[in-house]
């Protein structure tokens, strides 16, 4: 299916048009036919020569209406416009048309109606010469007659090949059904209408309505009045919502598939058709069927901040409309930003302005991520843009200059930790992430490379010739003084508690390397090591814990733990539960 927005200041002269290609009446209401004045969007649709179906969205032409027209014109990916042949181009449809170029709207067909009042030709070339200057281009023109049908059919071959230059929408992109119509239908409940652009629905699935973030359910799906279990965008959507008040739903909000869209109530975007000053401090911003106030800060020429009342779901890239009530002015514009950095400091706008000027017309991933500095994959994913590049870690992706950044600032900041902490084992994980400002204790520990590491979630340098603070000095050299004659004789807790090696003290000596630390309570000299391997060695292998502790003159509360740790370095052995052996130069 294609769907197609009739546009124009001729409301009697489009209602009649579509009704003669779909022998539907798109005018809904009473007062609509007996005004001959569309108010509304109308819905009708046809099938082409071609067999394809062709939806057609009526929008208002009146300028009391132009609320409803954008609400129409907003999702659709074609237009066509019609001009009178006896009025010919209006200032109303010259609204329509800025309104459809701010867009991007870039297929379309020209269809001149009441050719048996008038010359059409004269209002062709005008409207035409209109229209070339837009993102429409160059198009077809259609001359038709209501009264008299002529033109008919070879309107319908226009819209075939309307229809057949149209890009073929992303079945698999992420849904955002912006709802034109909510109403109750008994025994059914709650259903809602739209356009559905790119994407498929299908019954069972669960959305988001936005804003307001509900999750809901889809209890049934019909396209052009037939029930079906799925549809693929382009096509006109009624959705029956599971469980869902009619008061909840209204045009302007949106259902979309979860996690895959910005709800955001702040953007950055770049302005076409006005600049930033012209624009006024509180215009209306319509896309698809909404429309909502925003404050306006300017940054640069092209370049603003918008601040929506209400929340909206968008994404990088997305075009739309901001409109001045009073003058009926128009501007477009493309959302470059979603979540934009806040502007902190006096000057930063002006920072900002230099930078977005810099941006290309769609920003990808790695110009968001210069600007961010840290997203994780899924932040890229939910503002529109395709991840790239190798993540830090976990879905974590960096910018590279900033990263180097963050690694020179850790390396200072385990540096200063340490002159104004000697005792410190050094800087935690969390506190060297309060101090970077980074969201996550994984990009810390991504951050350290030698000559730094990390040991029990701390960064530590490495310095084995670290200078300890003189009292530290002076209690290793009374406990070199204690140990100088019988070096495995570690002292008691008491004695180390004299010393003032205990806690910190103590960790920061064994980090030093000016003790050996096998136990809190269990400290030797740092040559005790070898000494022991070497003693050791001299037995008759293998040999027991009792043989070691007379070789090494000590007593059983150090022998044990000494053992282990020889153990562990991989001095020794076990041969069994009661002995070890030394290992020898080939490990046997």
């Amino acid at each position: 299916m294609h769907v197609v927005a009739t546009a124009g200041h001729v409301d009697h002269g489009k209602s009649t048009l579509v009704r003669l290609l779909t022998d539907t009446d798109p005018d809904r209401w009473d007062e609509e036919r007996r005004r001959g004045m569309t108010i509304d969007l109308g819905y009708a649709w046809t099938r082409l020569p071609s067999g394809e179906w062709l939806a057609f969205v009526d929008v208002p032409g009146h300028e009391r209406f132009v609320s409803n027209m954008l609400s129409g014109v907003g999702p659709v990916p074609a237009v066509m416009i019609v001009v009178a042949a006896d009025e010919g181009w209006m200032p109303q449809s010259a609204e329509h048309l800025a309104a459809i170029d701010a867009l991007g709207v870039r297929h379309g067909l020209l269809v001149v109606t009441r050719s048996d009042k008038a010359d059409p030709s004269t209002a062709i070339e005008e409207a035409q010469s209109e229209i070339v200057g837009t993102c429409l281009g160059e198009v077809d023109a259609v001359a038709v007659s209501g009264v008299t049908g002529e033109g008919i059919a070879d309107l319908r071959a226009a819209l075939s090949r309307l229809v057949r230059s149209l890009p073929a929408p992303d079945e698999a992109a992420p849904v955002r059904l912006w709802v034109d119509r909510s109403f109750t239908i008994k025994g059914s409940g709650t259903v809602v209408t739209g356009t559905l652009p790119a994407g498929r629905v299908r019954v069972g699935d669960e959305l988001l309505l936005a804003p307001g973030g509900d999750r809901v359910r889809i209890r049934g799906l019909q396209s052009l009045k037939e029930k079906v279990d799925s549809v693929a965008g382009v096509a006109r959507v009624a959705i029956n919502l599971r469980g869902v008040d009619k008061s909840a739903v209204s045009r302007g909000m949106a259902l979309l598939t979860p996690e895959r869209w910005t709800v955001t109530d702040q953007i950055d975007v770049r302005l076409c058709g006005m600049t930033s000053d012209e624009l006024p401090r509180e215009p209306g911003l319509h896309i698809g069927s909404a429309a909502t106030a925003v404050y306006v800060r300017p940054l640069g020429p092209d370049t603003a901040r918008l601040t929506l009342a209400t929340p909206l779901p968008l994404h990088v890239g997305d075009r739309a409309i901001l409109r001045d009530p009073g003058s009926r002015r128009i501007a477009g514009l493309t959302v470059l930003d979603v979540a934009p950095p806040p502007i902190k400091r006096k000057g930063g706008g002006t920072a900002m302005a230099r930078e977005l000027a810099t941006w290309p017309e769609l920003p990808d991933a790695a110009v968001l991520l210069r600007r961010h500095k840290l997203l994780r994959e899924t932040d890229l994913v939910v503002m529109g843009c395709e991840p790239e590049g190798r993540p830090v870690t976990g879905d974590w992706l960096a910018d590279a200059a900033h990263w180097e950044t963050l690694r020179t600032d850790l390396a200072e900041a385990v540096a200063k930790h340490a002159a104004n902490h000697p005792l410190d084992p050094g800087l935690t994980v969390e506190a060297a992430r309060l101090q970077l400002g980074l969201p996550d204790r994984r990009l810390v520990e991504a951050l350290v490379r030698p000559p730094l590491r990390l040991e029990s979630g701390r960064i530590v340098q490495p310095s084995p010739r670290t200078t300890l603070p003189p009292e530290v000095t002076e209690a290793i050299a009374r406990l070199r003084r204690d140990l100088e004659r019988h070096p495995f004789q570690a002292p008691e807790a008491a004695r180390l508690a004299q010393l003032r090696l205990t806690g910190r003290t103590l960790a920061a000596a064994a980090r030093a390397g000016a003790v050996l630390r096998i136990t809190d309570s269990v400290v030797l000299l740092p040559e005790a090591e070898a000494q022991a391997v070497r003693l050791l060695s001299a037995l008759s292998q293998p040999f027991t814990a009792s043989e070691a502790r007379r070789a090494l003159d000590t007593t059983r509360r150090v022998i044990i733990p000494l053992l282990e740790y020889l153990d562990q370095k991989g001095h020794t052995v076990r041969v069994d539960g009661n002995s070890r052996r030394c290992q020898n130069e080939k490990g046997a």
